[in-house]
């Protein structure tokens, strides 16, 4: 009875959050298989951890949080295969599938550093409020709230971005 129970909630949680985990998983790895390896792998250890669970209303930073390790374990287990023969101007973006907006877009985040882009991501994709945020990043809401207001200057000071209307305000 109590693994019906658990089963129960697991599927709510599957249903409620595969989606958006989905869309956040492929915008950090760019790849649609690779998204839903690390959505399977990040339900597979929420399933595991299910039982330790003690806030419901974290559950969402919770999923997000661990579709965030997995992503990172996906880097410190990885071998690029390099071809020395391979010429550089050879290589084609495969990614760049996108409409021109899209493109413009994702340009605009990759030059962003790190430390602004994640919360900013986090924010727009993820729907979490900056005291959610700072605790999936371990920092204080009050440095979570100065890299948005960062990440969203240095985006308004890019020449397709200067309307503001690409960014979105708090």
């Amino acid at each position: 009875m109590l693994f019906d129970n658990k089963q129960l909630k697991f599927e709510s949680l599957v249903r409620a959050y595969s989606t958006e985990l989905y869309r956040y998983a492929r915008w950090l790895c760019r790849d649609h298989f690779l998204a839903e390896d690390i959505v399977q792998e990040t339900f597979t250890r929420a399933w595991q951890g299910l039982d330790g669970l003690r806030d419901v209303k974290a559950v969402k930073s919770w999923l997000y949080t661990i579709l965030r390790r997995e992503h990172a374990r996906l880097y410190e287990r990885k071998r690029l295969d390099i071809d020395e023969h391979q010429e550089l101007d050879a290589i084609e973006d495969s990614g760049s599938s996108g409409a021109y907006d899209s493109m413009e877009m994702r340009d605009a985040l990759g030059s962003l550093a790190e430390g602004y882009k994640e919360p900013l991501l986090l924010q727009v994709l993820g729907g979490f409020s900056c005291d959610e945020i700072a605790a999936m990043m371990h920092i204080s809401s009050g440095a979570v709230m100065t890299r948005l207001s960062r990440a969203r200057l240095a985006l308004r000071k890019l020449p397709e971005f200067k309307s503001g209307r690409n960014v979105r305000s708090q």
